[in-house]
């Protein structure tokens, strides 16, 4: 196998701004949490462990971009690309997890909600947010090339909403007294990682299950393949994703017997590539049999 033959996203992943995100979301979520503490804020802890899955996903999408660095061989001709998808989905059962724990908690506290330091949660959560606003700008031009830079993206603007909540919560708190409002916010922030969770956990489902791409109709396939005039039917058609912007697309073509099934090859490669931005095609060509 070439060393030089790559796939996946990784080749357009910013290493260097993940590292710096993860660094500042992993130091201010050990902040968020024993602020949560001392201050005796659900919804600060809350939003300390949303932190704690940015971080984890961040931590992911490095680990993601090593291995997909690692060249494909006979074992894994593909190479490690799809460990993206894995730890993706894993950062999403996770997500799952924490937002359960969270509202477990809220319940618990209606009959015993103890005393809440507003001023220290506000503070701890305004700083929260700041580190949110950087670790997005940092992220941002380059969520939509891969899927677990995409899951990290959606966790801290989820997380950025979440500390706005909390510096809403902390003014409430400090100018009415209404300590339940700090478990409502906790039970907002839980629920707000339901929706996206099931949007990545989508995603990530129906790639490992070599599902259609949601952006590719197989329909549109075929009759791309079927304006070929010395195309008689195409079959056997497959399309699935390696990562979320790998396609491989194989298909078993029958053209007219006189027809050079090279030129036709390469002409249909070339267009589809082209219209679908699809890299790995192959083609069976089968010459049309005779009446």
């Amino acid at each position: 196998m070439s060393d030089k033959h790559e796939h996946g996203d990784i080749k357009s992943l910013p290493e260097s701004r993940l590292r710096i995100a993860f660094a500042l979301t992993f130091s201010f979520m050990l902040v968020e949490f024993i602020g949560g503490y001392l201050t005796g804020s659900l919804a600060l802890i809350s939003d300390a462990m949303h932190m704690m899955t940015d971080a984890f996903a961040l931590l992911l999408a490095l680990i993601a971009i090593r291995a997909g660095k690692k060249a494909a061989d006979y074992l894994k001709t593909y190479g490690y690309v799809r460990f993206e998808i894995l730890a993706a989905m894993l950062n999403a059962v996770i997500l799952l997890a924490v937002a359960f724990y969270v509202l477990y908690e809220a319940y618990r506290r209606i009959s015993a909600t103890p005393d809440i330091q507003s001023a220290g949660m506000l503070i701890v959560a305004s700083a929260g947010l700041a580190v949110n606003l950087i670790a997005m700008q940092l992220l941002k031009n380059s969520k939509d090339d891969s899927l677990n830079v995409k899951g990290a993206y959606l966790e801290v603007w989820a997380d950025m909403l979440g500390s706005v909540g909390v510096i809403i919560g902390a003014v409430i708190i400090w100018l009415t007294g209404w300590l339940i409002v700090d478990s409502v916010i906790a039970v907002l922030i839980g629920f707000m990682v339901f929706p996206r969770t099931w949007i990545l956990l989508k995603s990530c489902i129906n790639i490992l299950l070599q599902g259609t791409p949601e952006n590719i109709r197989i329909s549109d396939i075929t009759d791309e393949i079927n304006k070929h005039d010395e195309i008689v039917s195409a079959h056997n058609v497959h399309l699935w994703a390696l990562t979320q912007s790998n396609y491989v697309l194989t298909a078993h073509l029958i053209y007219k017997k006189d027809a050079d099934h090279n030129t036709i090859r390469r002409l249909l490669t070339d267009s589809i590539h082209k219209k679908f931005n699809i890299d790995n095609i192959t083609f069976q060509m089968e010459q049309e049999k005779p009446e």
